[in-house]
Formats: structure tokens, sequence, C-alpha cells
């Protein structure tokens, strides 16, 4: 199955509003959009698309030795995150207005108000996670990071203990420089795990912003497949299926696949 026409057009006609230049291209069967003077590089994948996961990461390497920064993006994600989508985009692409994490300051944000900011500016929506601290800049919420409880790690030594960040997401338009490490500093100073880990989504990053903030890349995830209702574009992973899914539902629904995760670890 090639790529639609009409989401293509789409997007190229929402990135025009917004400013932002996309040439159309092809690399292989890949096709492309190229942004930011083609520094990076957005790859199509339609559902349906028959893709080697392995390729597409090959492609990622190689791009990403010659400084570029290849994204994936799936039909599915589009059509059902296509805000959340231009918001990482913009940030990519340097577009956002900059604010210093010091001229913020840390608070607390309830459940609710953390998963309503998730669910409107991070991919992936929201998550579950013991630990909610926000940003504020002029008394509105600008970031919002989620953290895990302390986990006991018995293999590496007696007290040992690791913990999670969960999710880290900024407001649509903005980046705080340095947000991301006041909020983990903030974290580290009231429950003093011996490391944080987290995980980047391959299929959008390299894992620079953890990097910067003095994470160490120590191991990496496979791709996984996954299964989309094509009618709401809902991803399952096999397993989280609902059971209550007839089976003339679930032989509509079409695999697909992530191209992994990285994982990194912050050690104290």
């Amino acid at each position: 199955m090639g790529l639609k026409t009409s989401w293509l057009t789409e997007i190229q006609y929402i990135f025009e509003k917004q400013g932002i230049y996309a040439e159309s291209a092809v690399h292989d069967s890949f096709k492309l959009l190229l942004l930011n003077e083609g520094r990076v590089i957005l790859h199509l994948i339609s559902l349906g698309q028959q893709d080697d996961p392995e390729q597409l990461l090959n492609y990622q390497l190689i791009c990403f030795k010659e400084g570029k920064q290849v994204i994936h993006l799936w039909e599915d994600i589009w059509q059902s995150r296509k805000a959340q989508v231009l918001t990482r985009l913009k940030s990519v692409l340097g577009l956002n207005q900059r604010l210093h994490g010091r001229s913020t300051s840390v608070g607390k944000i309830s459940k609710e108000d953390t998963e309503h900011f998730l669910e409107q500016y991070h991919i992936q929506g929201s998550a579950g996670g013991r630990y909610r601290y926000a940003l504020l800049y002029n008394q509105e919420v600008v970031a919002v990071a989620v953290f895990s409880h302390k986990r006991k790690m018995k293999d590496k030594g007696e007290g040992y203990t690791s913990a999670e960040l969960v999710r880290f997401a900024t407001r649509d338009g903005i980046t705080v420089i340095g947000g991301m490490t006041k909020l983990i500093k903030h974290y580290l100073r009231l429950f003093s795990p011996n490391d944080l880990m987290s995980y980047a989504d391959r299929d959008w990053s390299v894992g620079k912003a953890y990097q910067t903030a003095g994470f160490k890349l120590v191991g990496e995830t496979p791709p996984c497949s996954l299964y989309v209702d094509p009618v709401n574009y809902t991803r399952y992973f096999l397993h989280r299926i609902p059971e209550e899914s007839d089976q003339k539902k679930i032989n509509s629904y079409i695999e697909v696949f992530n191209t992994g995760n990285l994982k990194y670890v912050l050690y104290q």
C-alpha cells in the first residue's frame, strides 16, 4: 500500500500554515519530507505498508552520522495526534519561544491536571506515575514531569534503589531550556534514588535530550509489533487488545511496529 496522496497533501498544507517548509523526497521505498533544509527528515509510513524495522533503524543511524535527524511518522499517529505531532516538530525545528529554566518555579500538580496536560502535549498521551511536578512561568504551567516511586534493585546491592522518569512534556510553542533537568533535580533532592532511568522512543529520538541532562545510554529494547484499529486509530499491544472485542473487529486491525526504545540511566 503506497502513501495516500491526501495524507501527504494534508501534512504539507498544515505545515505551510504553521510556517514550516517541507520538500518531498524519496529514498529507496521511503516517502520523505525534508525539513530545516534537510537536517530533519520526516519518514511517512502508511498503514499496511510493509517495511523492515531494521531498515528504518539503519537509515536513521546513517543520517545521524551525517548530522541529520530522522523521525518515523506512522499514518495512525498523524491521524490521531496531529496537534501533538506539530508540537513536537516545532520543538525539534527550533520554532518555539525559549524560556530559561531559572525563570520558572517548581510546583506540584494534580493527577487530573497532569493527565490533561499530557493528553494535550505529549505524543503518547498520559501515563501512570507516583509523583507529578510542573514548571510554572507567570503562574502558568509550561512543563510537566511524571516520576515513578523508588524500586529496590537487589541485584545491584543492598539498599540500591532506582526510579523512572515516565513522562516529560512542555506546552505547545514553548521550549524550557534546562527544564527537564530542573524537574529531575527536584525529584532527586526529595527521594535520592541511586539512579533514574528513562526511555527514548526511537521513532522520534536518538536521546539527545537525555545525553544533555547527563544520562548514559545503557541499552535498547527491540522493535515491537502493535495493532491499529483502522476506525479510531487506537494502537494496542497484542496482549492488551480489549477482551470484549469480537473476532471480526480484531481481524480488521492492521499490524504495525515501533522501532523500539533507547534506555538511559542517570547515576547518582
